[in-house]
């Protein structure tokens, strides 16, 4: 996600483990040397042999603001753009599955969600456990995914910068009416850029994604830059080796989904000792079965459990 070197390019300083057969688990691959410090927070490439599954006091997450806004997302809304019209190609069948993998992300099937309940807003600097304090993230009860948009008025630039993808975010903000600062406090515009593409140097700058915040006509904006990970091959930015090739960016989506809903605004939210509450586990993925399909979840932080875990 949030990277603080990235932080002065970016534009302002910038899914429920159940209790099925067919849930399986994947920890530690083969260690690689972690990326340039340029990216900290992001999804790595390759994560460093520091990201283990295990329980550490050191990964404990802290609320960096007493604010009531912008620590976290209370009812997660998000907005998946497809920008450019070379979207006319997705030989990976990229739009269909992330649209279907939000669809399901809610309700009691979905028990990975629930590991983001514990976390607040309004509640002291430095708190590590809300309790019934503050306002906490709320479990969907039905889906997130509010609004899908096929952007192809033009191609998306072959090597979008930050700000560009800031912009997107906007333009889309004003696509799905969200015109003021209100509606924007819970939504998040994921930018997904088309096959061929590499923004902001994907892959060459190490990471998978990252997320942010960019000033707007309409408030202050969450946004992700999530590149189109399967270019890269079976194996990318998960530890499954099946050759499954959407596994990937699954993995990827719901690191930078679960740490914009527990770190909206970077860096006010939720951090510790690892990063963000995904950066702490990139070496945990789950094959979790929701309502409409089986999809690769990363494991996320739990402050309760004191380790990673894929569900609450």
């Amino acid at each position: 996600m949030r990277t603080p070197l990235k932080a002065a390019a970016h534009t302002l300083t910038a899914l429920a483990l159940a209790a099925l057969g067919t849930t399986a688990l994947a920890t530690g691959a083969e260690a690689q040397p972690a990326p340039a410090a340029a990216h900290f927070g992001a999804k790595a490439l390759h994560p460093g042999a520091a990201q283990r599954p295990t329980a550490t006091t050191n990964n404990i997450l802290s609320v960096r603001s007493s604010a009531t806004q912008g620590v976290v997302s209370p009812a997660p809304k998000v907005y998946l753009v497809f920008w450019g019209s070379q979207w006319s190609s997705d030989p990976a069948g990229v739009a269909a599955d992330m649209q279907n993998m939000f669809k399901g992300l809610y309700g009691s099937q979905d028990t990975w969600g629930t590991i983001l309940d514990q976390y607040c807003e309004g509640v002291a600097k430095g708190t590590t456990n809300c309790g019934t304090k503050g306002v906490h993230v709320q479990h969907p009860a039905a889906t997130p995914l509010a609004g899908v948009w096929f952007d192809n008025s033009a191609a998306a630039p072959a090597s979008a910068t930050s700000t560009q993808l800031g912009a997107e975010a906007g333009k889309a903000a004003a696509h799905f009416g969200n015109t003021t600062q209100a509606p924007n406090l819970n939504a998040q515009y994921v930018v997904l850029s088309p096959t061929g593409t590499h923004p902001d140097g994907f892959p060459n700058s190490g990471f998978c994604a990252w997320h942010d915040k960019t000033s707007s006509s309409y408030g202050t904006l969450a946004y992700t830059n999530m590149p189109y990970i399967p270019d890269l091959g079976a194996g990318a930015c998960t530890t499954f080796t099946d050759g499954r090739m959407l596994s990937g960016i699954e993995s990827t989506e719901t690191h930078e989904y679960a740490e914009t809903v527990t770190d909206f605004w970077p860096s006010i939210g939720w951090n510790g000792g690892g990063g963000e509450i995904g950066d702490e586990c990139q070496n945990l993925d789950a094959y979790v079965t929701l309502s409409t399909g089986t999809f690769d979840l990363q494991g996320l932080w739990s402050n309760s459990a004191n380790k990673c875990v894929t569900h609450g």
